[in-house]
């Protein structure tokens, strides 16, 4: 039995085999059917902000890699002070949690500090 989920699950003999449908950015608002000029304008906006906080996000964890990749304590120090601001954008701009972000921040100075000079 072969059945297609909604949200992208296909199940074949009781195996679940995970994979994301297909779909083109233009899809994702098709079920809004929006009706009023001031609907279609905040699901355009919404759009935009979703795309934005995801490529920060995704830029911040990027960094947060290329630290921990880091050896010299030196590079890594220079290196920490960019993450933070980036980390510390994300919890302003409200993309992750403040408690997050200070977690974050201080797993990374631990491990900065632990670094043999």
């Amino acid at each position: 039995m072969l059945r297609n989920l909604d949200f992208g699950v296909i199940l074949l003999h009781k195996i679940a085999i995970f994979a994301p449908l297909q779909r083109s950015p233009l899809d994702e608002n098709l079920h809004l059917m929006a009706n009023h000029a001031a609907t279609k304008k905040d699901v355009r906006q919404s759009t935009k902000r979703r795309e934005r906080n995801r490529y920060y996000g995704k830029t911040t964890r990027n960094a947060i890699r290329d630290l921990k990749a880091v050896d010299t304590k030196e590079g890594a120090s220079e290196k920490l002070t960019s993450v933070a601001s980036m980390i510390d954008k994300l919890a302003k701009r409200g993309i992750i949690h403040k408690n997050k972000a200070a977690n974050l921040k201080s797993k990374l100075t631990k491990n900065v500090n632990a670094m043999a000079k």
